[in-house]
């Protein structure tokens, strides 16, 4: 299969393609800098350059390929920026303006198949209840546009083609710049997420996103929760995370510190006990790490957070 990836330097698309070019595809990786072309080029894929919000040159780009992954976004770059609104501005055009031109150029070329991320932690409160697909989403004010990403891709589909969203859960992994923070702060005897302790997170590694994405490119359309199996409690989550640093458990934040982040401390706070049973009966994937309890060790021996740098 011919596939067109954007996204394709971020955490999840420079471990996606190995997998891809392992399985025997030829993948076209869109990047920006000399740099970034060479990192893809070793691992195996064709760099472009190319803009996304450049309809005429996507239109182009896109042509001859049987399958695009979209995995474009823009996070802030530190933990403390992701507070700021303001900060999020360019990943929403990325989802509203750019998702919408892949899809534009991918039906007038006549691609068979589109794959869009998006984010699993934007269901409501259901405290300790499982959550599938058919609970409709709520997002906040930080990530309303991705209804704008899933409509894109259901808009594909509805022109007699494939588009598959993944929802993917909360990343954790060693080269994530808010894992190296919350190691920092467990370090120090602190949680730095609000939410009640039983509160439910719904984790994915990394990798296990990554090989979520390869499976994706043969999944009937649709929408799918790409999560661990087993969702941890805030106190599990981070108990977990300080026994892998061997420190004692830390304190979660004060039930005020939920208002004062605003909406985005609401989402966080929010209990998402999130199933990924429908992803796993579609496909032949499965999570390498069931839960984040199995995941914290290999993410923070990788990390090395035990160096003085750390």
């Amino acid at each position: 299969m011919r596939v067109f990836l954007t996204g394709a330097t971020g955490v999840v698309g420079r471990r996606l393609i190995p997998l891809l070019t392992g399985q025997g595809h030829a993948v076209t990786a869109v990047v920006r800098s000399p740099e970034k072309k060479s990192a893809v080029s070793r691992a195996g894929a064709s760099p472009v350059s190319i803009g996304l919000f450049d309809r005429n040159a996507l239109d182009a780009a896109v042509r001859r390929h049987d399958a695009v992954v979209n995995l474009a976004t823009h996070v802030p770059s530190s933990s403390w920026k992701i507070l700021r609104r303001s900060a999020w501005a360019e990943n929403d055009r990325i989802r509203r303006e750019a998702s919408a031109n892949l899809v534009d150029a991918a039906v007038a070329a006549g691609v068979s198949r589109f794959v869009q991320e998006s984010f699993a932690p934007v269901y409501p409160d259901r405290g300790d209840q499982w959550i599938d697909e058919d609970v409709p989403i709520e997002p906040v004010s930080y990530n309303r546009s991705i209804r704008d990403a899933e409509r894109a891709a259901a808009r594909f589909t509805a022109s007699g083609r494939s588009g598959v969203v993944l929802r993917f859960g909360g990343f954790y992994g060693p080269d994530a710049m808010q894992v190296t923070d919350m190691i920092r702060m467990v370090r120090r005897g602190w949680a730095p997420l609000p939410g009640p302790p039983a509160s439910y997170i719904s984790s994915v590694s990394h990798d296990d996103a990554a090989s979520a994405v390869a499976a994706a490119l043969i999944a009937v359309p649709g929408v799918y929760n790409v999560v661990d199996d087993e969702p941890v409690t805030h106190r599990e989550y981070f108990d977990s995370l300080a026994a892998a640093l061997g420190v004692a458990p830390p304190r979660l934040p004060p039930p005020w510190a939920t208002v004062l982040l605003g909406g985005l401390g609401k989402l966080m706070a929010r209990s998402q006990r999130i199933s990924n049973l429908r992803f796993r009966s579609t496909t032949d994937w499965a999570p390498k790490y069931p839960s984040v309890r199995a995941g914290w060790p290999d993410a923070v021996e990788a990390v090395d957070v035990r160096s003085p740098a750390a």
